[in-house]
């Protein structure tokens, strides 16, 4: 059977991809976004929110204590790559959403995987006219151009039909378009970029969708389809060393860190029930990138959390930013 040798989790907010001073520009758009999501599913303009909460958070969004924050992220993802190399992985499986980078609106899949040997990625990030932060952001995610990445093309094919015969109806994607910048999203580029350290480890993206309804599984069905993830792997006749990776989170774009410490301590203590029963009204906008983790929860939830860290950045006086968590299965 494949052995899943390691386990990981990590947000890919823009923040990891910029310098501290830079995390500032992701203030002003904070404050200019009409529709900031709340984990009680009401949306909000950031002066609404400013007049609800009060400047509650106006030290911890301070230029300082970002920058500390920043200095803390880069730890904990240094120790992810760490974890990453010491594994030493045939391939990673990383459980990532698509924001209309690959899919749109008019074929939407609600879990996809992809098989291709050559992953290519947007370049959504890289294009003439783009703000500055934008194209820096655009390096971190591997979308400041048409990357091409290695694939698995065997296991991506037989984890389609493993996961079809337990059930889960799995949308099948073999390549790319040739012409134009659809590809693979920050979900995958950003984990290739900064935690793969220049190795060209295969990949097979799980592509989740979190973002857009009608077809958003629920967190109970992303937990189910995590275990019939390890079911198929467990079944798998090759001896592949396999790590799985959920990538994005926690709460955005307002932080709940209540949300996302009752995450992450039903993680650790492998409390199932938590995490299946996450209400549809605190999984809207990024916070929907939760389900990733969800469902990655599933497939490793006969391993151990060795490690993890949770860091709320919030960078405005109301609240706006991103609940930063990390974690680790099967190493430290």
């Amino acid at each position: 059977m494949a052995h899943i040798v390691l386990g990981l989790a990590t947000a890919h907010t823009p923040l990891f991809t910029l310098e501290a001073k830079d995390w500032q520009l992701r203030s002003a758009a904070d404050m200019a976004n009409p529709r900031l999501n709340l984990s009680d599913g009401r949306w909000l303009k950031y002066d609404q929110l400013l007049a609800e909460v009060g400047p509650l958070h106006a030290e911890a969004s301070r230029p300082e204590e970002l920058q500390r924050k920043a200095a803390l992220c880069e730890q904990a993802l240094d120790r992810l790559a760490d974890a990453l190399e010491a594994a030493a992985p045939d391939v990673v499986l990383v459980v990532g959403d698509d924001q209309s980078e690959l899919f749109g609106a008019n074929n939407q899949p609600a879990f996809a995987v992809c098989h291709a040997d050559r992953l290519v990625t947007s370049d959504a990030f890289g294009r003439p006219g783009s703000p500055d932060w934008v194209l820096k952001a655009g390096k971190g995610y591997l979308m400041d151009a048409r990357h091409v990445l290695p694939g698995h093309t065997e296991l991506g094919l037989r984890l389609v039909q493993g996961l079809v015969d337990a059930g889960v109806d799995a949308t099948s994607v073999a390549g790319f378009p040739e012409d134009g910048g659809q590809g693979l999203g920050h979900a995958f580029g950003f984990i290739s970029q900064r935690l793969f350290r220049g190795r060209a480890i295969p990949m097979v993206p799980l592509l989740l969708n979190t973002y857009y309804p009608p077809n958003v599984p629920t967190a109970a069905r992303c937990h189910d389809i995590g275990r019939a993830l390890r079911a198929v792997l467990q079944a798998e006749s090759s001896a592949l060393r396999v790590a799985i990776v959920a990538s994005g989170g926690l709460s955005h774009f307002v932080v709940d860190a209540e949300l996302d410490l009752r995450v992450m301590r039903a993680l650790r203590e492998k409390d199932a029930a938590t995490l299946r029963a996450i209400p549809r009204p605190a999984l809207n906008s990024g916070s929907s990138e939760i389900l990733n983790w969800v469902l990655a929860a599933g497939a490793l939830d006969h391993m151990d959390i060795g490690w993890s860290e949770y860091l709320p950045l919030y960078r405005t006086p109301a609240g706006t930013g991103v609940g930063a968590g990390f974690a680790i299965w099967g190493g430290s």
